[in-house]
């Protein structure tokens, strides 16, 4: 079972009070809505009518909302039951509006929903991809969705969302005062006002943006002529396929499953304060309800949907992960879809008010992701695996249009850092385990060996396996203990052959040699005991049996083996 983190006011299995799953869960729709902007621009490429982008608007909407449900579900195999929102999914831009200037919305929507149906296939065999997904490459993906984020945070923070090329002064204030209030709630506040600093920040920003002048007359206008309620046009549903297109979308699907993978792994990291490694089985429900989303998406008339990475920082910082604010959030988003009057809120979003909450936000994920990184041993081929695909990722914002010449058909690859990150960690990852043994062994000699010679041996193996440094230094620990017992009680006639095994769950440490087994008591040795012959063996074999989960020491015709087993 999990361990709660202290840290969280409600943690995934809580029922917060149904005021507070409201509010919670309308500060994550105003952050889901910042998406929104992608099936807008989608629409505008192909000159589509404003009743078109309306239309999309709304149908992503509904399709987050139901995405949303799905991931916290967690039953019948489906959802991996986090507060893990659903939006429009920005690995799918670059596919999508290739599909819609070949053929239009109906191809787009029918190649989404085919898209969405390879992630449900995919779900069913993910779990068996375990070697595929160390936490150094899960580490590596939930940083680089966050570092992905920062050129569309900081130009909306700057107030330079738009075609709009200069930072205002009133802009600026808005974006200081956003994220000012959000940061200092988070920070400074006592009590649960922490929990609202999202909503807080955000109704400080639009307070402001309409005493500036930012939000003006003709916003409120907007919301003002939208009508109440509405029901979206069945003229614009439609559906077609061209298999040109399969692999583009294919490549899409493929980004944003290892998105989810990543966010998925920050929900299980970020609810269990004992967290060792992800879960490939709850990583596989959740990615069949990424595919699902996916595939509504594309019947009801939208682009395809994937996790939000933003709302998952948003959680973090507000310490209230409850899968309850997910039902609220799904609820929310549905009315919406058929409220255009509402959903009007949304739309007119001041930008520095998008880019103050983004920076809030990314900022836990950024972090969140090196922490994975760093949970684990990291030697010369985990560093390039580690600062290869960084580096790479990083070259996408850093020198715009480095990649235009690449063929189209792998341009969603290299669309954005994080698709490329992705793709290239887990090929590099498949690289460097050439050459890496599960089982290695050492030769100790008693007299002439020392502590350094095991402490060298396992750090390095450590390092090269991606092992825990805690569970590393615990086996060179007990190891030395064991190799102080056995060498200054002469119990081995000779030399002590060390063989050192390990996989994602177990380290084994098996020391065999001629001679007579160690005494390992199950107590601490008392006063007499440490006073008497041998008070440093006695002392040393206790400790064996500290340090290691289990000890088993086998005798057979003169030859000894002591067993040392490691959780991991």
């Amino acid at each position: 079972m999990a361990k709660r983190p202290p840290n969280l006011t409600y943690a995934v299995d809580d029922d917060p009070p149904l005021p507070a799953t409201l509010l919670l869960g309308l500060q994550h729709v105003f952050l889901i809505a910042i998406s929104l902007i992608f099936p807008v621009v989608i629409v505008r490429s192909i000159g589509g009518s404003p009743e078109e982008a309306e239309f999309m608007v709304s149908m992503s909407m509904l399709a987050a909302g139901v995405g949303t449900v799905l991931h916290a579900l967690n039953r019948r195999g489906v959802g991996s039951g986090y507060l893990c929102p659903a939006l429009c999914g920005p690995s799918f831009l670059s596919a999508s509006l290739l599909a819609a200037n070949v053929g239009g919305l109906h191809l787009l929507f029918g190649m989404t929903a085919v898209a969405g149906s390879f992630e449900v296939l995919l779900s069913r065999f993910l779990h068996r991809l375990r070697v595929l997904f160390p936490p150094e490459v899960t580490g590596l993906v939930v940083a680089m969705v966050g570092i992905s984020v920062i050129p569309t945070a900081l130009a909306n923070f700057m107030g330079r969302g738009g075609a709009d090329a200069a930072t205002e002064i009133p802009e600026l204030a808005v974006a200081l005062l956003t994220l000012g209030t959000m940061v200092g709630i988070s920070v400074w506040s006592r009590g649960r006002l922490r929990l609202y600093s999202v909503l807080v920040g955000m109704a400080m920003g639009y307070l402001a943006s309409i005493h500036l002048g930012i939000l003006t007359a003709d916003h409120l206008d907007l919301f003002a002529e939208a009508p109440l309620a509405a029901v979206p046009h069945l003229d614009y549903f439609g559906w077609s396929f061209d298999v040109a297109l399969l692999l583009p979308f294919m490549v899409a699907i493929t980004c944003s499953s290892l998105k989810t993978i990543g966010d998925i792994t920050t929900c299980q990291k970020i609810n269990d304060a004992d967290w060792k490694r992800t879960d490939m089985k709850n990583v596989s429900q959740g990615i069949l309800a990424d595919g699902l989303s996916a595939v509504f998406g594309g019947l009801v008339g939208t682009m395809g949907q994937s996790t939000s990475s933003s709302n998952i920082g948003l959680s973090i910082g507000t310490g209230a992960t409850s899968r309850r604010i997910a039902f609220a959030i799904g609820g929310i988003l549905v009315l919406l879809a058929f409220l255009p009057k509402l959903a009007m809120v949304f739309v007119v979003m001041p930008e520095p008010v998008m880019g103050a909450t983004l920076i809030y936000s990314v900022s836990f994920m950024i972090v969140a992701g090196f922490q994975i990184i760093m949970s684990r041993m990291l030697d010369a081929r985990r560093t390039f695996l580690v600062g290869i695909p960084l580096i790479m990722g990083l070259s996408v914002d850093a020198l715009p249009g480095l990649y235009d010449g690449v063929p189209p058909i792998l341009a969603p690859v290299f669309s954005s850092s994080l698709s490329l990150a992705a793709v290239l960690v887990v090929l590099l990852n498949l690289l460097f385990r050439i050459g890496i043994s599960k089982r290695v062994r050492l030769v100790l000699r008693p007299g002439v060996d020392d502590a350094d010679s095991i402490f060298n041996f396992l750090e390095r193996q450590g390092s090269a396996w991606g092992a825990r440094r805690e569970v590393i230094y615990r086996a060179i620990s007990a190891t030395n203990e064991l190799f102080e017992a056995v060498g200054s009680a002469g119990l081995a006639e000779g030399d002590i052959d060390l063989e050192v095994s390990f996989d994602e769950f177990n380290l084994d440490v098996v020391a065999r040699y001629r001679g007579e087994p160690p005494v390992l008591p199950s107590r601490r040795p008392d006063v007499v005991d440490l006073l008497g012959e041998g008070p440093s063996a006695s002392l040393a074999a206790f400790m064996v049996t500290r340090y290691a989960n289990s000890v088993r020491v086998d005798t057979r015709d003169g030859a000894c083996r002591v067993r040392l087993h490691f959780d991991h």
